[in-house]
């Protein structure tokens, strides 16, 4: 007995030194089931989205499709915490970028580019491709260390890839997936990670909050024109080394920009 005890202390201390709580794994394994819903209703709004996007573009309206089009895609931008690092072979089939051959972007280059309605063999694989990816949600593994990659990935995609212009340059809604990606980062870090990160270290619970919400500022500018580019690819990599810090806090390794499950 006395040398299980005397384990079970040298691992307590160990953790300790290393930064490490520990016992943050079970408390962020029940915070991802409460922001499991939240994937669930992106997703199934992203879905709804494309439906309806499938049926306007068959009655012609191309007006109603490009509508439905920028509903589904805030449904799905909010969501693309977990799809890169999750689901990667559907998410390269449905937001493929910028090779935009197929996906959300192969619809947008027909809807809002060539001002076509002809866009039903896409959107069906769309509305296929997402269905799948709904009918797998509430039961996919989920690990804290992927959705904290996520967050640090996505956190650096706003500042970097889509500060230029985004992807969504032919429909003119880059702002909006930056504003949706944000509002994803925002819950995802407030609903799996705050807490955890506040018991370890206050410091950097309090500035990884305070630079979320400086995103938030910055992407609510009017428009494209009016975000503050410079400010805003440096309170994305600010954040991204705050998380980083944080992540040996929580007892993860370091989170990486590539995407990959873990």
């Amino acid at each position: 007995m006395m040398i299980s005890v005397r384990a079970a202390a040298y691992l307590a201390l160990l953790a300790l030194l290393l930064g490490a709580n520990p016992s943050s794994a079970g408390a962020l394994d029940d915070a991802i089931e409460r922001y499991r819903p939240y994937m669930v209703d992106g997703i199934g709004d992203a879905l709804a989205g494309v439906r309806a996007l499938r049926e306007r573009a068959a009655a012609k309206d191309l007006a109603g499709a490009k509508r439905a089009w920028i509903s589904a895609r805030a449904g799905w931008e909010r969501s693309e915490v977990f799809t890169a690092g999750f689901v990667p072979e559907l998410d390269a089939l449905i937001d493929a970028w910028p090779n935009a051959n197929s996906g959300f972007h192969a619809v947008e280059a027909r809807l809002f580019g060539a001002g076509k309605t002809d866009v039903d063999n896409d959107a069906a694989a769309l509305v296929g491709h997402l269905d799948d990816l709904y009918g797998k949600l509430r039961d996919m593994p989920l690990t804290p260390q992927g959705l904290l990659d996520g967050i640090v990935r996505l956190a650096y995609e706003v500042g970097e890839s889509k500060a230029d212009g985004g992807e969504s340059r032919i429909s003119g809604t880059s702002l909006d997936d930056m504003r949706n990606n944000v509002a994803g980062i925002e819950f995802a870090h407030r609903t799996i990670f705050a807490d955890a990160l506040r018991a370890a270290d206050g410091g950097l619970a309090d500035t990884a909050s305070a630079k979320i919400e400086q995103l938030k500022t910055i992407v609510a500018a009017p428009d494209l024109p009016h975000v503050d580019i410079p400010k805003l690819r440096r309170v994305s990599e600010e954040l991204v080394i705050v998380l980083q810090a944080g992540s040996a806090k929580l007892g993860l390794q370091r989170p990486t920009l590539e995407a990959q499950s873990r």
